[in-house]
C-alpha cells in the first residue's frame, strides 16, 4: 500500500469495480520464503475471489499447499512529467488505480470450476455485444473436459480489500485540472480514463 494517506482506496465498491472493470490480477503467494506469481482472469463477488492457473503451473502446488493468496489488480496508469502541473518544483510520477485482495483460497472442485469457466466466459463475453456471445457448447465433444483437467480453480475468501487511487490529491484544484488536460491531449484509454477520474474529484 502507498505509504501517504490521501491515496489509500478503502470504498469497497469502487474497489469491486476496479477489478470488474479490469478482470486480471496478478496471483502471489509464498513457498520456502520465495514469491511465486501468475497473471490470472478474475471474478470477484460476496467477498470471494474466483480464478484458475494451469495445474503445471507452479504457483498452483504451492496456493494449494499453503491454502493462502495475494492478488494485485492494476487499472488505468500513466506517467504523469512535472510539467503538466504548471506550477513550479514538482517531480515526476505516476498516476494509477490498484487493489489488493487478500485471503484464504481453496480449490474448487470439478461442478464449481466449470460454473467459474462458464461464469469468465459470460462476463467477458458480454463485454463485446453485439457480437453473439461465445459458450462452450461451441467446442468439440470432450474437449472442454479435457482443457478443465489441466487447471485447477480456487476460490479466496477475501479478509483485505484495499487499494491505491492516486490522482495528485494532494495537488490544487488548478493542478489537477491542468494535469487532465495534458491526459486528455496525450490521448489512449488509460491516459483518458485517469483524465476522467481526475476531473471528477
Amino acid at each position: 500500500m502507498h505509504p501517504t494517506a490521501a491515496f489509500r482506496e478503502t470504498d469497497q465498491d469502487r474497489l469491486a469495480g476496479l477489478i470488474a472493470r479490469t478482470g486480471l490480477a496478478v496471483i502471489i503467494g509464498v513457498e520456502d520464503g520465495r514469491p511465486r506469481t501468475a497473471h490470472a482472469p478474475v471474478l470477484f463477488s460476496d467477498h470471494r475471489l474466483r480464478f484458475h492457473l494451469a495445474r503445471a503451473n507452479a504457483l498452483t502446488s504451492t496456493l494449494s499447499a499453503a491454502g493462502w493468496a495475494l492478488a494485485v489488480v492494476t487499472g488505468p496508469n500513466a506517467y504523469v512529467s512535472p510539467d503538466w502541473y504548471g506550477a513550479e518544483d514538482q517531480a515526476p510520477t505516476w498516476a494509477y488505480l490498484s487493489a489488493e485482495i487478500e485471503g484464504a483460497v481453496r480449490v474448487l472442485d470439478q461442478a464449481d470450476a466449470t460454473r467459474l469457466l462458464d461464469d469468465l466466459s459470460a462476463a467477458f463475453e458480454s463485454r463485446l455485444a453485439p457480437k453473439p456471445p461465445w459458450d462452450r457448447s461451441k467446442m468439440s465433444a470432450g474437449r472442454f473436459e479435457a482443457m478443465l483437467g489441466a487447471i485447477t480453480a480456487f476460490e479466496m475468501t477475501v479478509e483485505r480489500l484495499e487499494g491505491v487511487r492516486k490522482l495528485s490529491q494532494n495537488k490544487s484544484a488548478r493542478a489537477q485540472g491542468q494535469l487532465a488536460n495534458a491526459l486528455f491531449e496525450r490521448g489512449g484509454e488509460n491516459a483518458v480514463a485517469l483524465g476522467r477520474l481526475i476531473m471528477k474529484g
